[in-house]
């Protein structure tokens, strides 16, 4: 009775911050958060986590209950889900919606789901092949936004890496260590029986296909896709200190997926024009003597046209000081030490008249 007191005590300022989490937020970002509100109560008819909810055992064959991938996220079973549900997807609405527009949160909200209601189940069935214990594909009812709320913790770690949490004795939490924090939480949790075993499965999954989304299927406006920054590898979800056989270990599975055609190579692209002076750009299948000679002769080539350019155009003078005070240099990179031993520091003097 007290607590309905508090709340009632409370309930003008608890609908001023609710307004003002809300507003100017889309349409699809409120649609989701009535659904979850209105969805709440009939978690409470006993057949809602079958019917509604993901069971490995009725996902596949011969089954084949497919619109539960598309309802299992606006069901949860505590209203403390509820809540936290609501108010992530308001402050993913405040902090990418902004960037991506609408329509890219509704299908990563889409992707993220339907990811971790696939994941999730055939996990459950890899499990069952170890195990023959039916309950597994029967009596497991994956349902719930946290996969989702852990796949929102991944674009936070996309768009703002380095901004902080959290201050810990332990050092300072940013952005790029939620993912991990919150699997890390979401084990916790289930260990001491405060979530049933679904929610860890769910966090992992979220993480795992909204970082294959966003690294290499989201379509960008200047028709891009993905992001293959290297602060954003799947390495750099975890520690320094254990990134390096990590990264063997992705970069062994993405080839994999690469000759399996789950994936694309890699290609990346560098614009020159725009990148700084003195800028080296390797290509694979070229050493870095036959680049050095390649430099010398292609300045070489210059320099003689310049030199034939000028003396056709201009009178030679043979002023020293003059021919000094208005040469010009040219050089690339680490080849003008060894182009001025070989040609007088390779100067091409400016005529004027």
């Amino acid at each position: 009775m007290s607590l309905f007191n508090k709340v009632r005590k409370n309930f003008l300022h608890i609908k001023q911050n609710t307004e003002l989490l809300f507003n100017n937020t889309g349409l699809c970002i409120k649609i989701i958060s009535c659904m979850l509100s209105v969805c709440y109560f009939f978690s409470f008819w006993s057949r809602t986590s079958t019917v509604f909810g993901v069971t490995p055992g009725y996902l596949f064959p011969p089954s084949f209950w497919l619109w539960t991938p598309f309802t299992f996220c606006f069901f949860e079973s505590h209203l403390w889900q509820v809540l936290l549900d609501v108010a992530v997807v308001a402050v993913c609405s405040k902090l990418i919606e902004p960037l991506w527009g609408e329509l890219h949160v509704l299908i990563f909200f889409a992707v993220v789901n339907i990811g971790v209601a696939l994941a999730c189940a055939i996990f459950y069935y890899i499990m069952y092949m170890f195990t023959w214990n039916p309950e597994l594909l029967f009596s497991v009812h994956v349902r719930g936004l946290a996969g989702y709320l852990a796949g929102v913790t991944v674009a936070v770690k996309q768009i703002m890496p380095d901004s902080p949490v959290l201050d810990t004795p332990a050092g300072r939490i940013t952005n790029r260590n939620v993912p991990l924090f919150t699997i890390f939480v979401a084990l916790i949790l289930w260990f001491v029986g405060f979530v049933d075993g679904t929610k860890p499965t769910m966090v992992v999954s979220g993480v795992l296909t909204s970082w294959t989304y966003l690294r290499f299927y989201q379509r960008h406006t200047n028709g891009t896709r993905g992001d293959m920054a290297d602060n954003f590898t799947f390495a750099s979800f975890f520690p320094v200190i254990i990134q390096p056989p990590i990264s063997v270990l992705s970069n062994s599975v993405y080839s994999v997926f690469v000759k399996a055609g789950i994936c694309r190579k890699t290609v990346r692209r560098v614009d020159i024009a725009s990148a700084p002076t003195g800028i080296t750009v390797a290509l694979p299948g070229i050493r870095s003597q036959d680049m050095d000679r390649r430099k010398l002769l292609a300045l070489k080539a210059l320099n003689s046209r310049l030199i034939d350019t000028t003396n056709k155009g201009t009178p030679r003078v043979n002023n020293v000081d003059s021919e000094r005070r208005d040469s010009v240099v040219i050089s690339i990179g680490d080849s003008e030490q060894s182009t001025q031993a070989s040609s007088s520091n390779m100067m091409v003097s400016n005529k004027t008249t």
